[in-house]
């Protein structure tokens, strides 16, 4: 599986986001400038967490009209996937991949701790090595990760199956309406979340249960 990480002006895990794909693929991962307007040859696109272009205007808006988000769109309108981990999210909704919006967490503070979440669907490139409600722990760390979505919008990510992963109960950070920590588009080959698998690949660094979620897309694109 070849893979790519957008780098936007104050990105801070991209890195992250690299050293996982790396260490897990066994494969380079090329850093694309933002700027940039073509992707090399990949199969999996990476939006990795930050604070692109320091949270202006509203997090991610800015970055969402990046010159290189043309190519990402052409790369999801062509089946490939896509995934944005915290200020990805936030890029993809503002870019109009994935539907609704993240707001300032309910309680007006930065959270930077482990959540627990569930598991809301495994049929999807990104999921399909968890089981179905299953428990796991990721890290999160945002200010603006409040999903918000209309009742209308809400009701169709559940009836199609659309929730990738919901913050366990009692345990959600920031407020996000039904618990909702990750979705899927229309045709599932984009996945936002705000919680932080790649920094859970690792057992020397906290966890292990990010690593499903990249074997799950090494088996679907490789």
């Amino acid at each position: 599986m070849k893979s790519a990480v957008i780098v936007f002006p104050a990105s801070n895990c991209d890195r992250d986001a690299a050293t996982a794909l790396e260490s897990l693929t066994g494969h380079k991962t090329e850093m694309v400038w933002h700027q940039d307007t073509d992707l090399p040859n990949v199969d999996l696109v990476v939006l990795p967490g930050g604070f692109s272009y320091g949270d202006y205007l509203r997090s991610g808006a800015m970055a969402g009209q990046s010159a290189i988000m043309r190519a990402v769109k052409a790369h999801a309108e062509k089946g490939g996937a896509v995934l944005g981990i915290c200020n990805g999210f936030q890029v993809l909704t503002e870019s109009h991949l994935l539907p609704g919006a993240l707001m300032k967490n309910a309680g007006l503070k930065f959270v930077c701790r482990p959540v627990t979440l569930e598991v809301s669907e495994t049929q999807s490139a990104f999921t399909r090595f968890y089981e179905n409600g299953q428990k796991v722990v990721f890290p999160v760390a945002h200010g603006d990760g409040n999903y918000f979505a209309d009742p209308e919008t809400l009701d169709r990510l559940e009836g199609e199956g659309r929730i990738a992963f919901r913050y366990a109960e009692g345990d959600n950070p920031n407020g996000s309406v039904r618990n909702i920590a990750g979705i899927l588009n229309a045709t599932r080959n984009v996945l936002g979340l705000m919680p932080h698998p790649e920094r859970v690949v690792d057992p020397l660094l906290g966890g292990t249960d990010g690593i499903p979620m990249f074997k799950s897309l090494i088996e679907a694109l490789s």
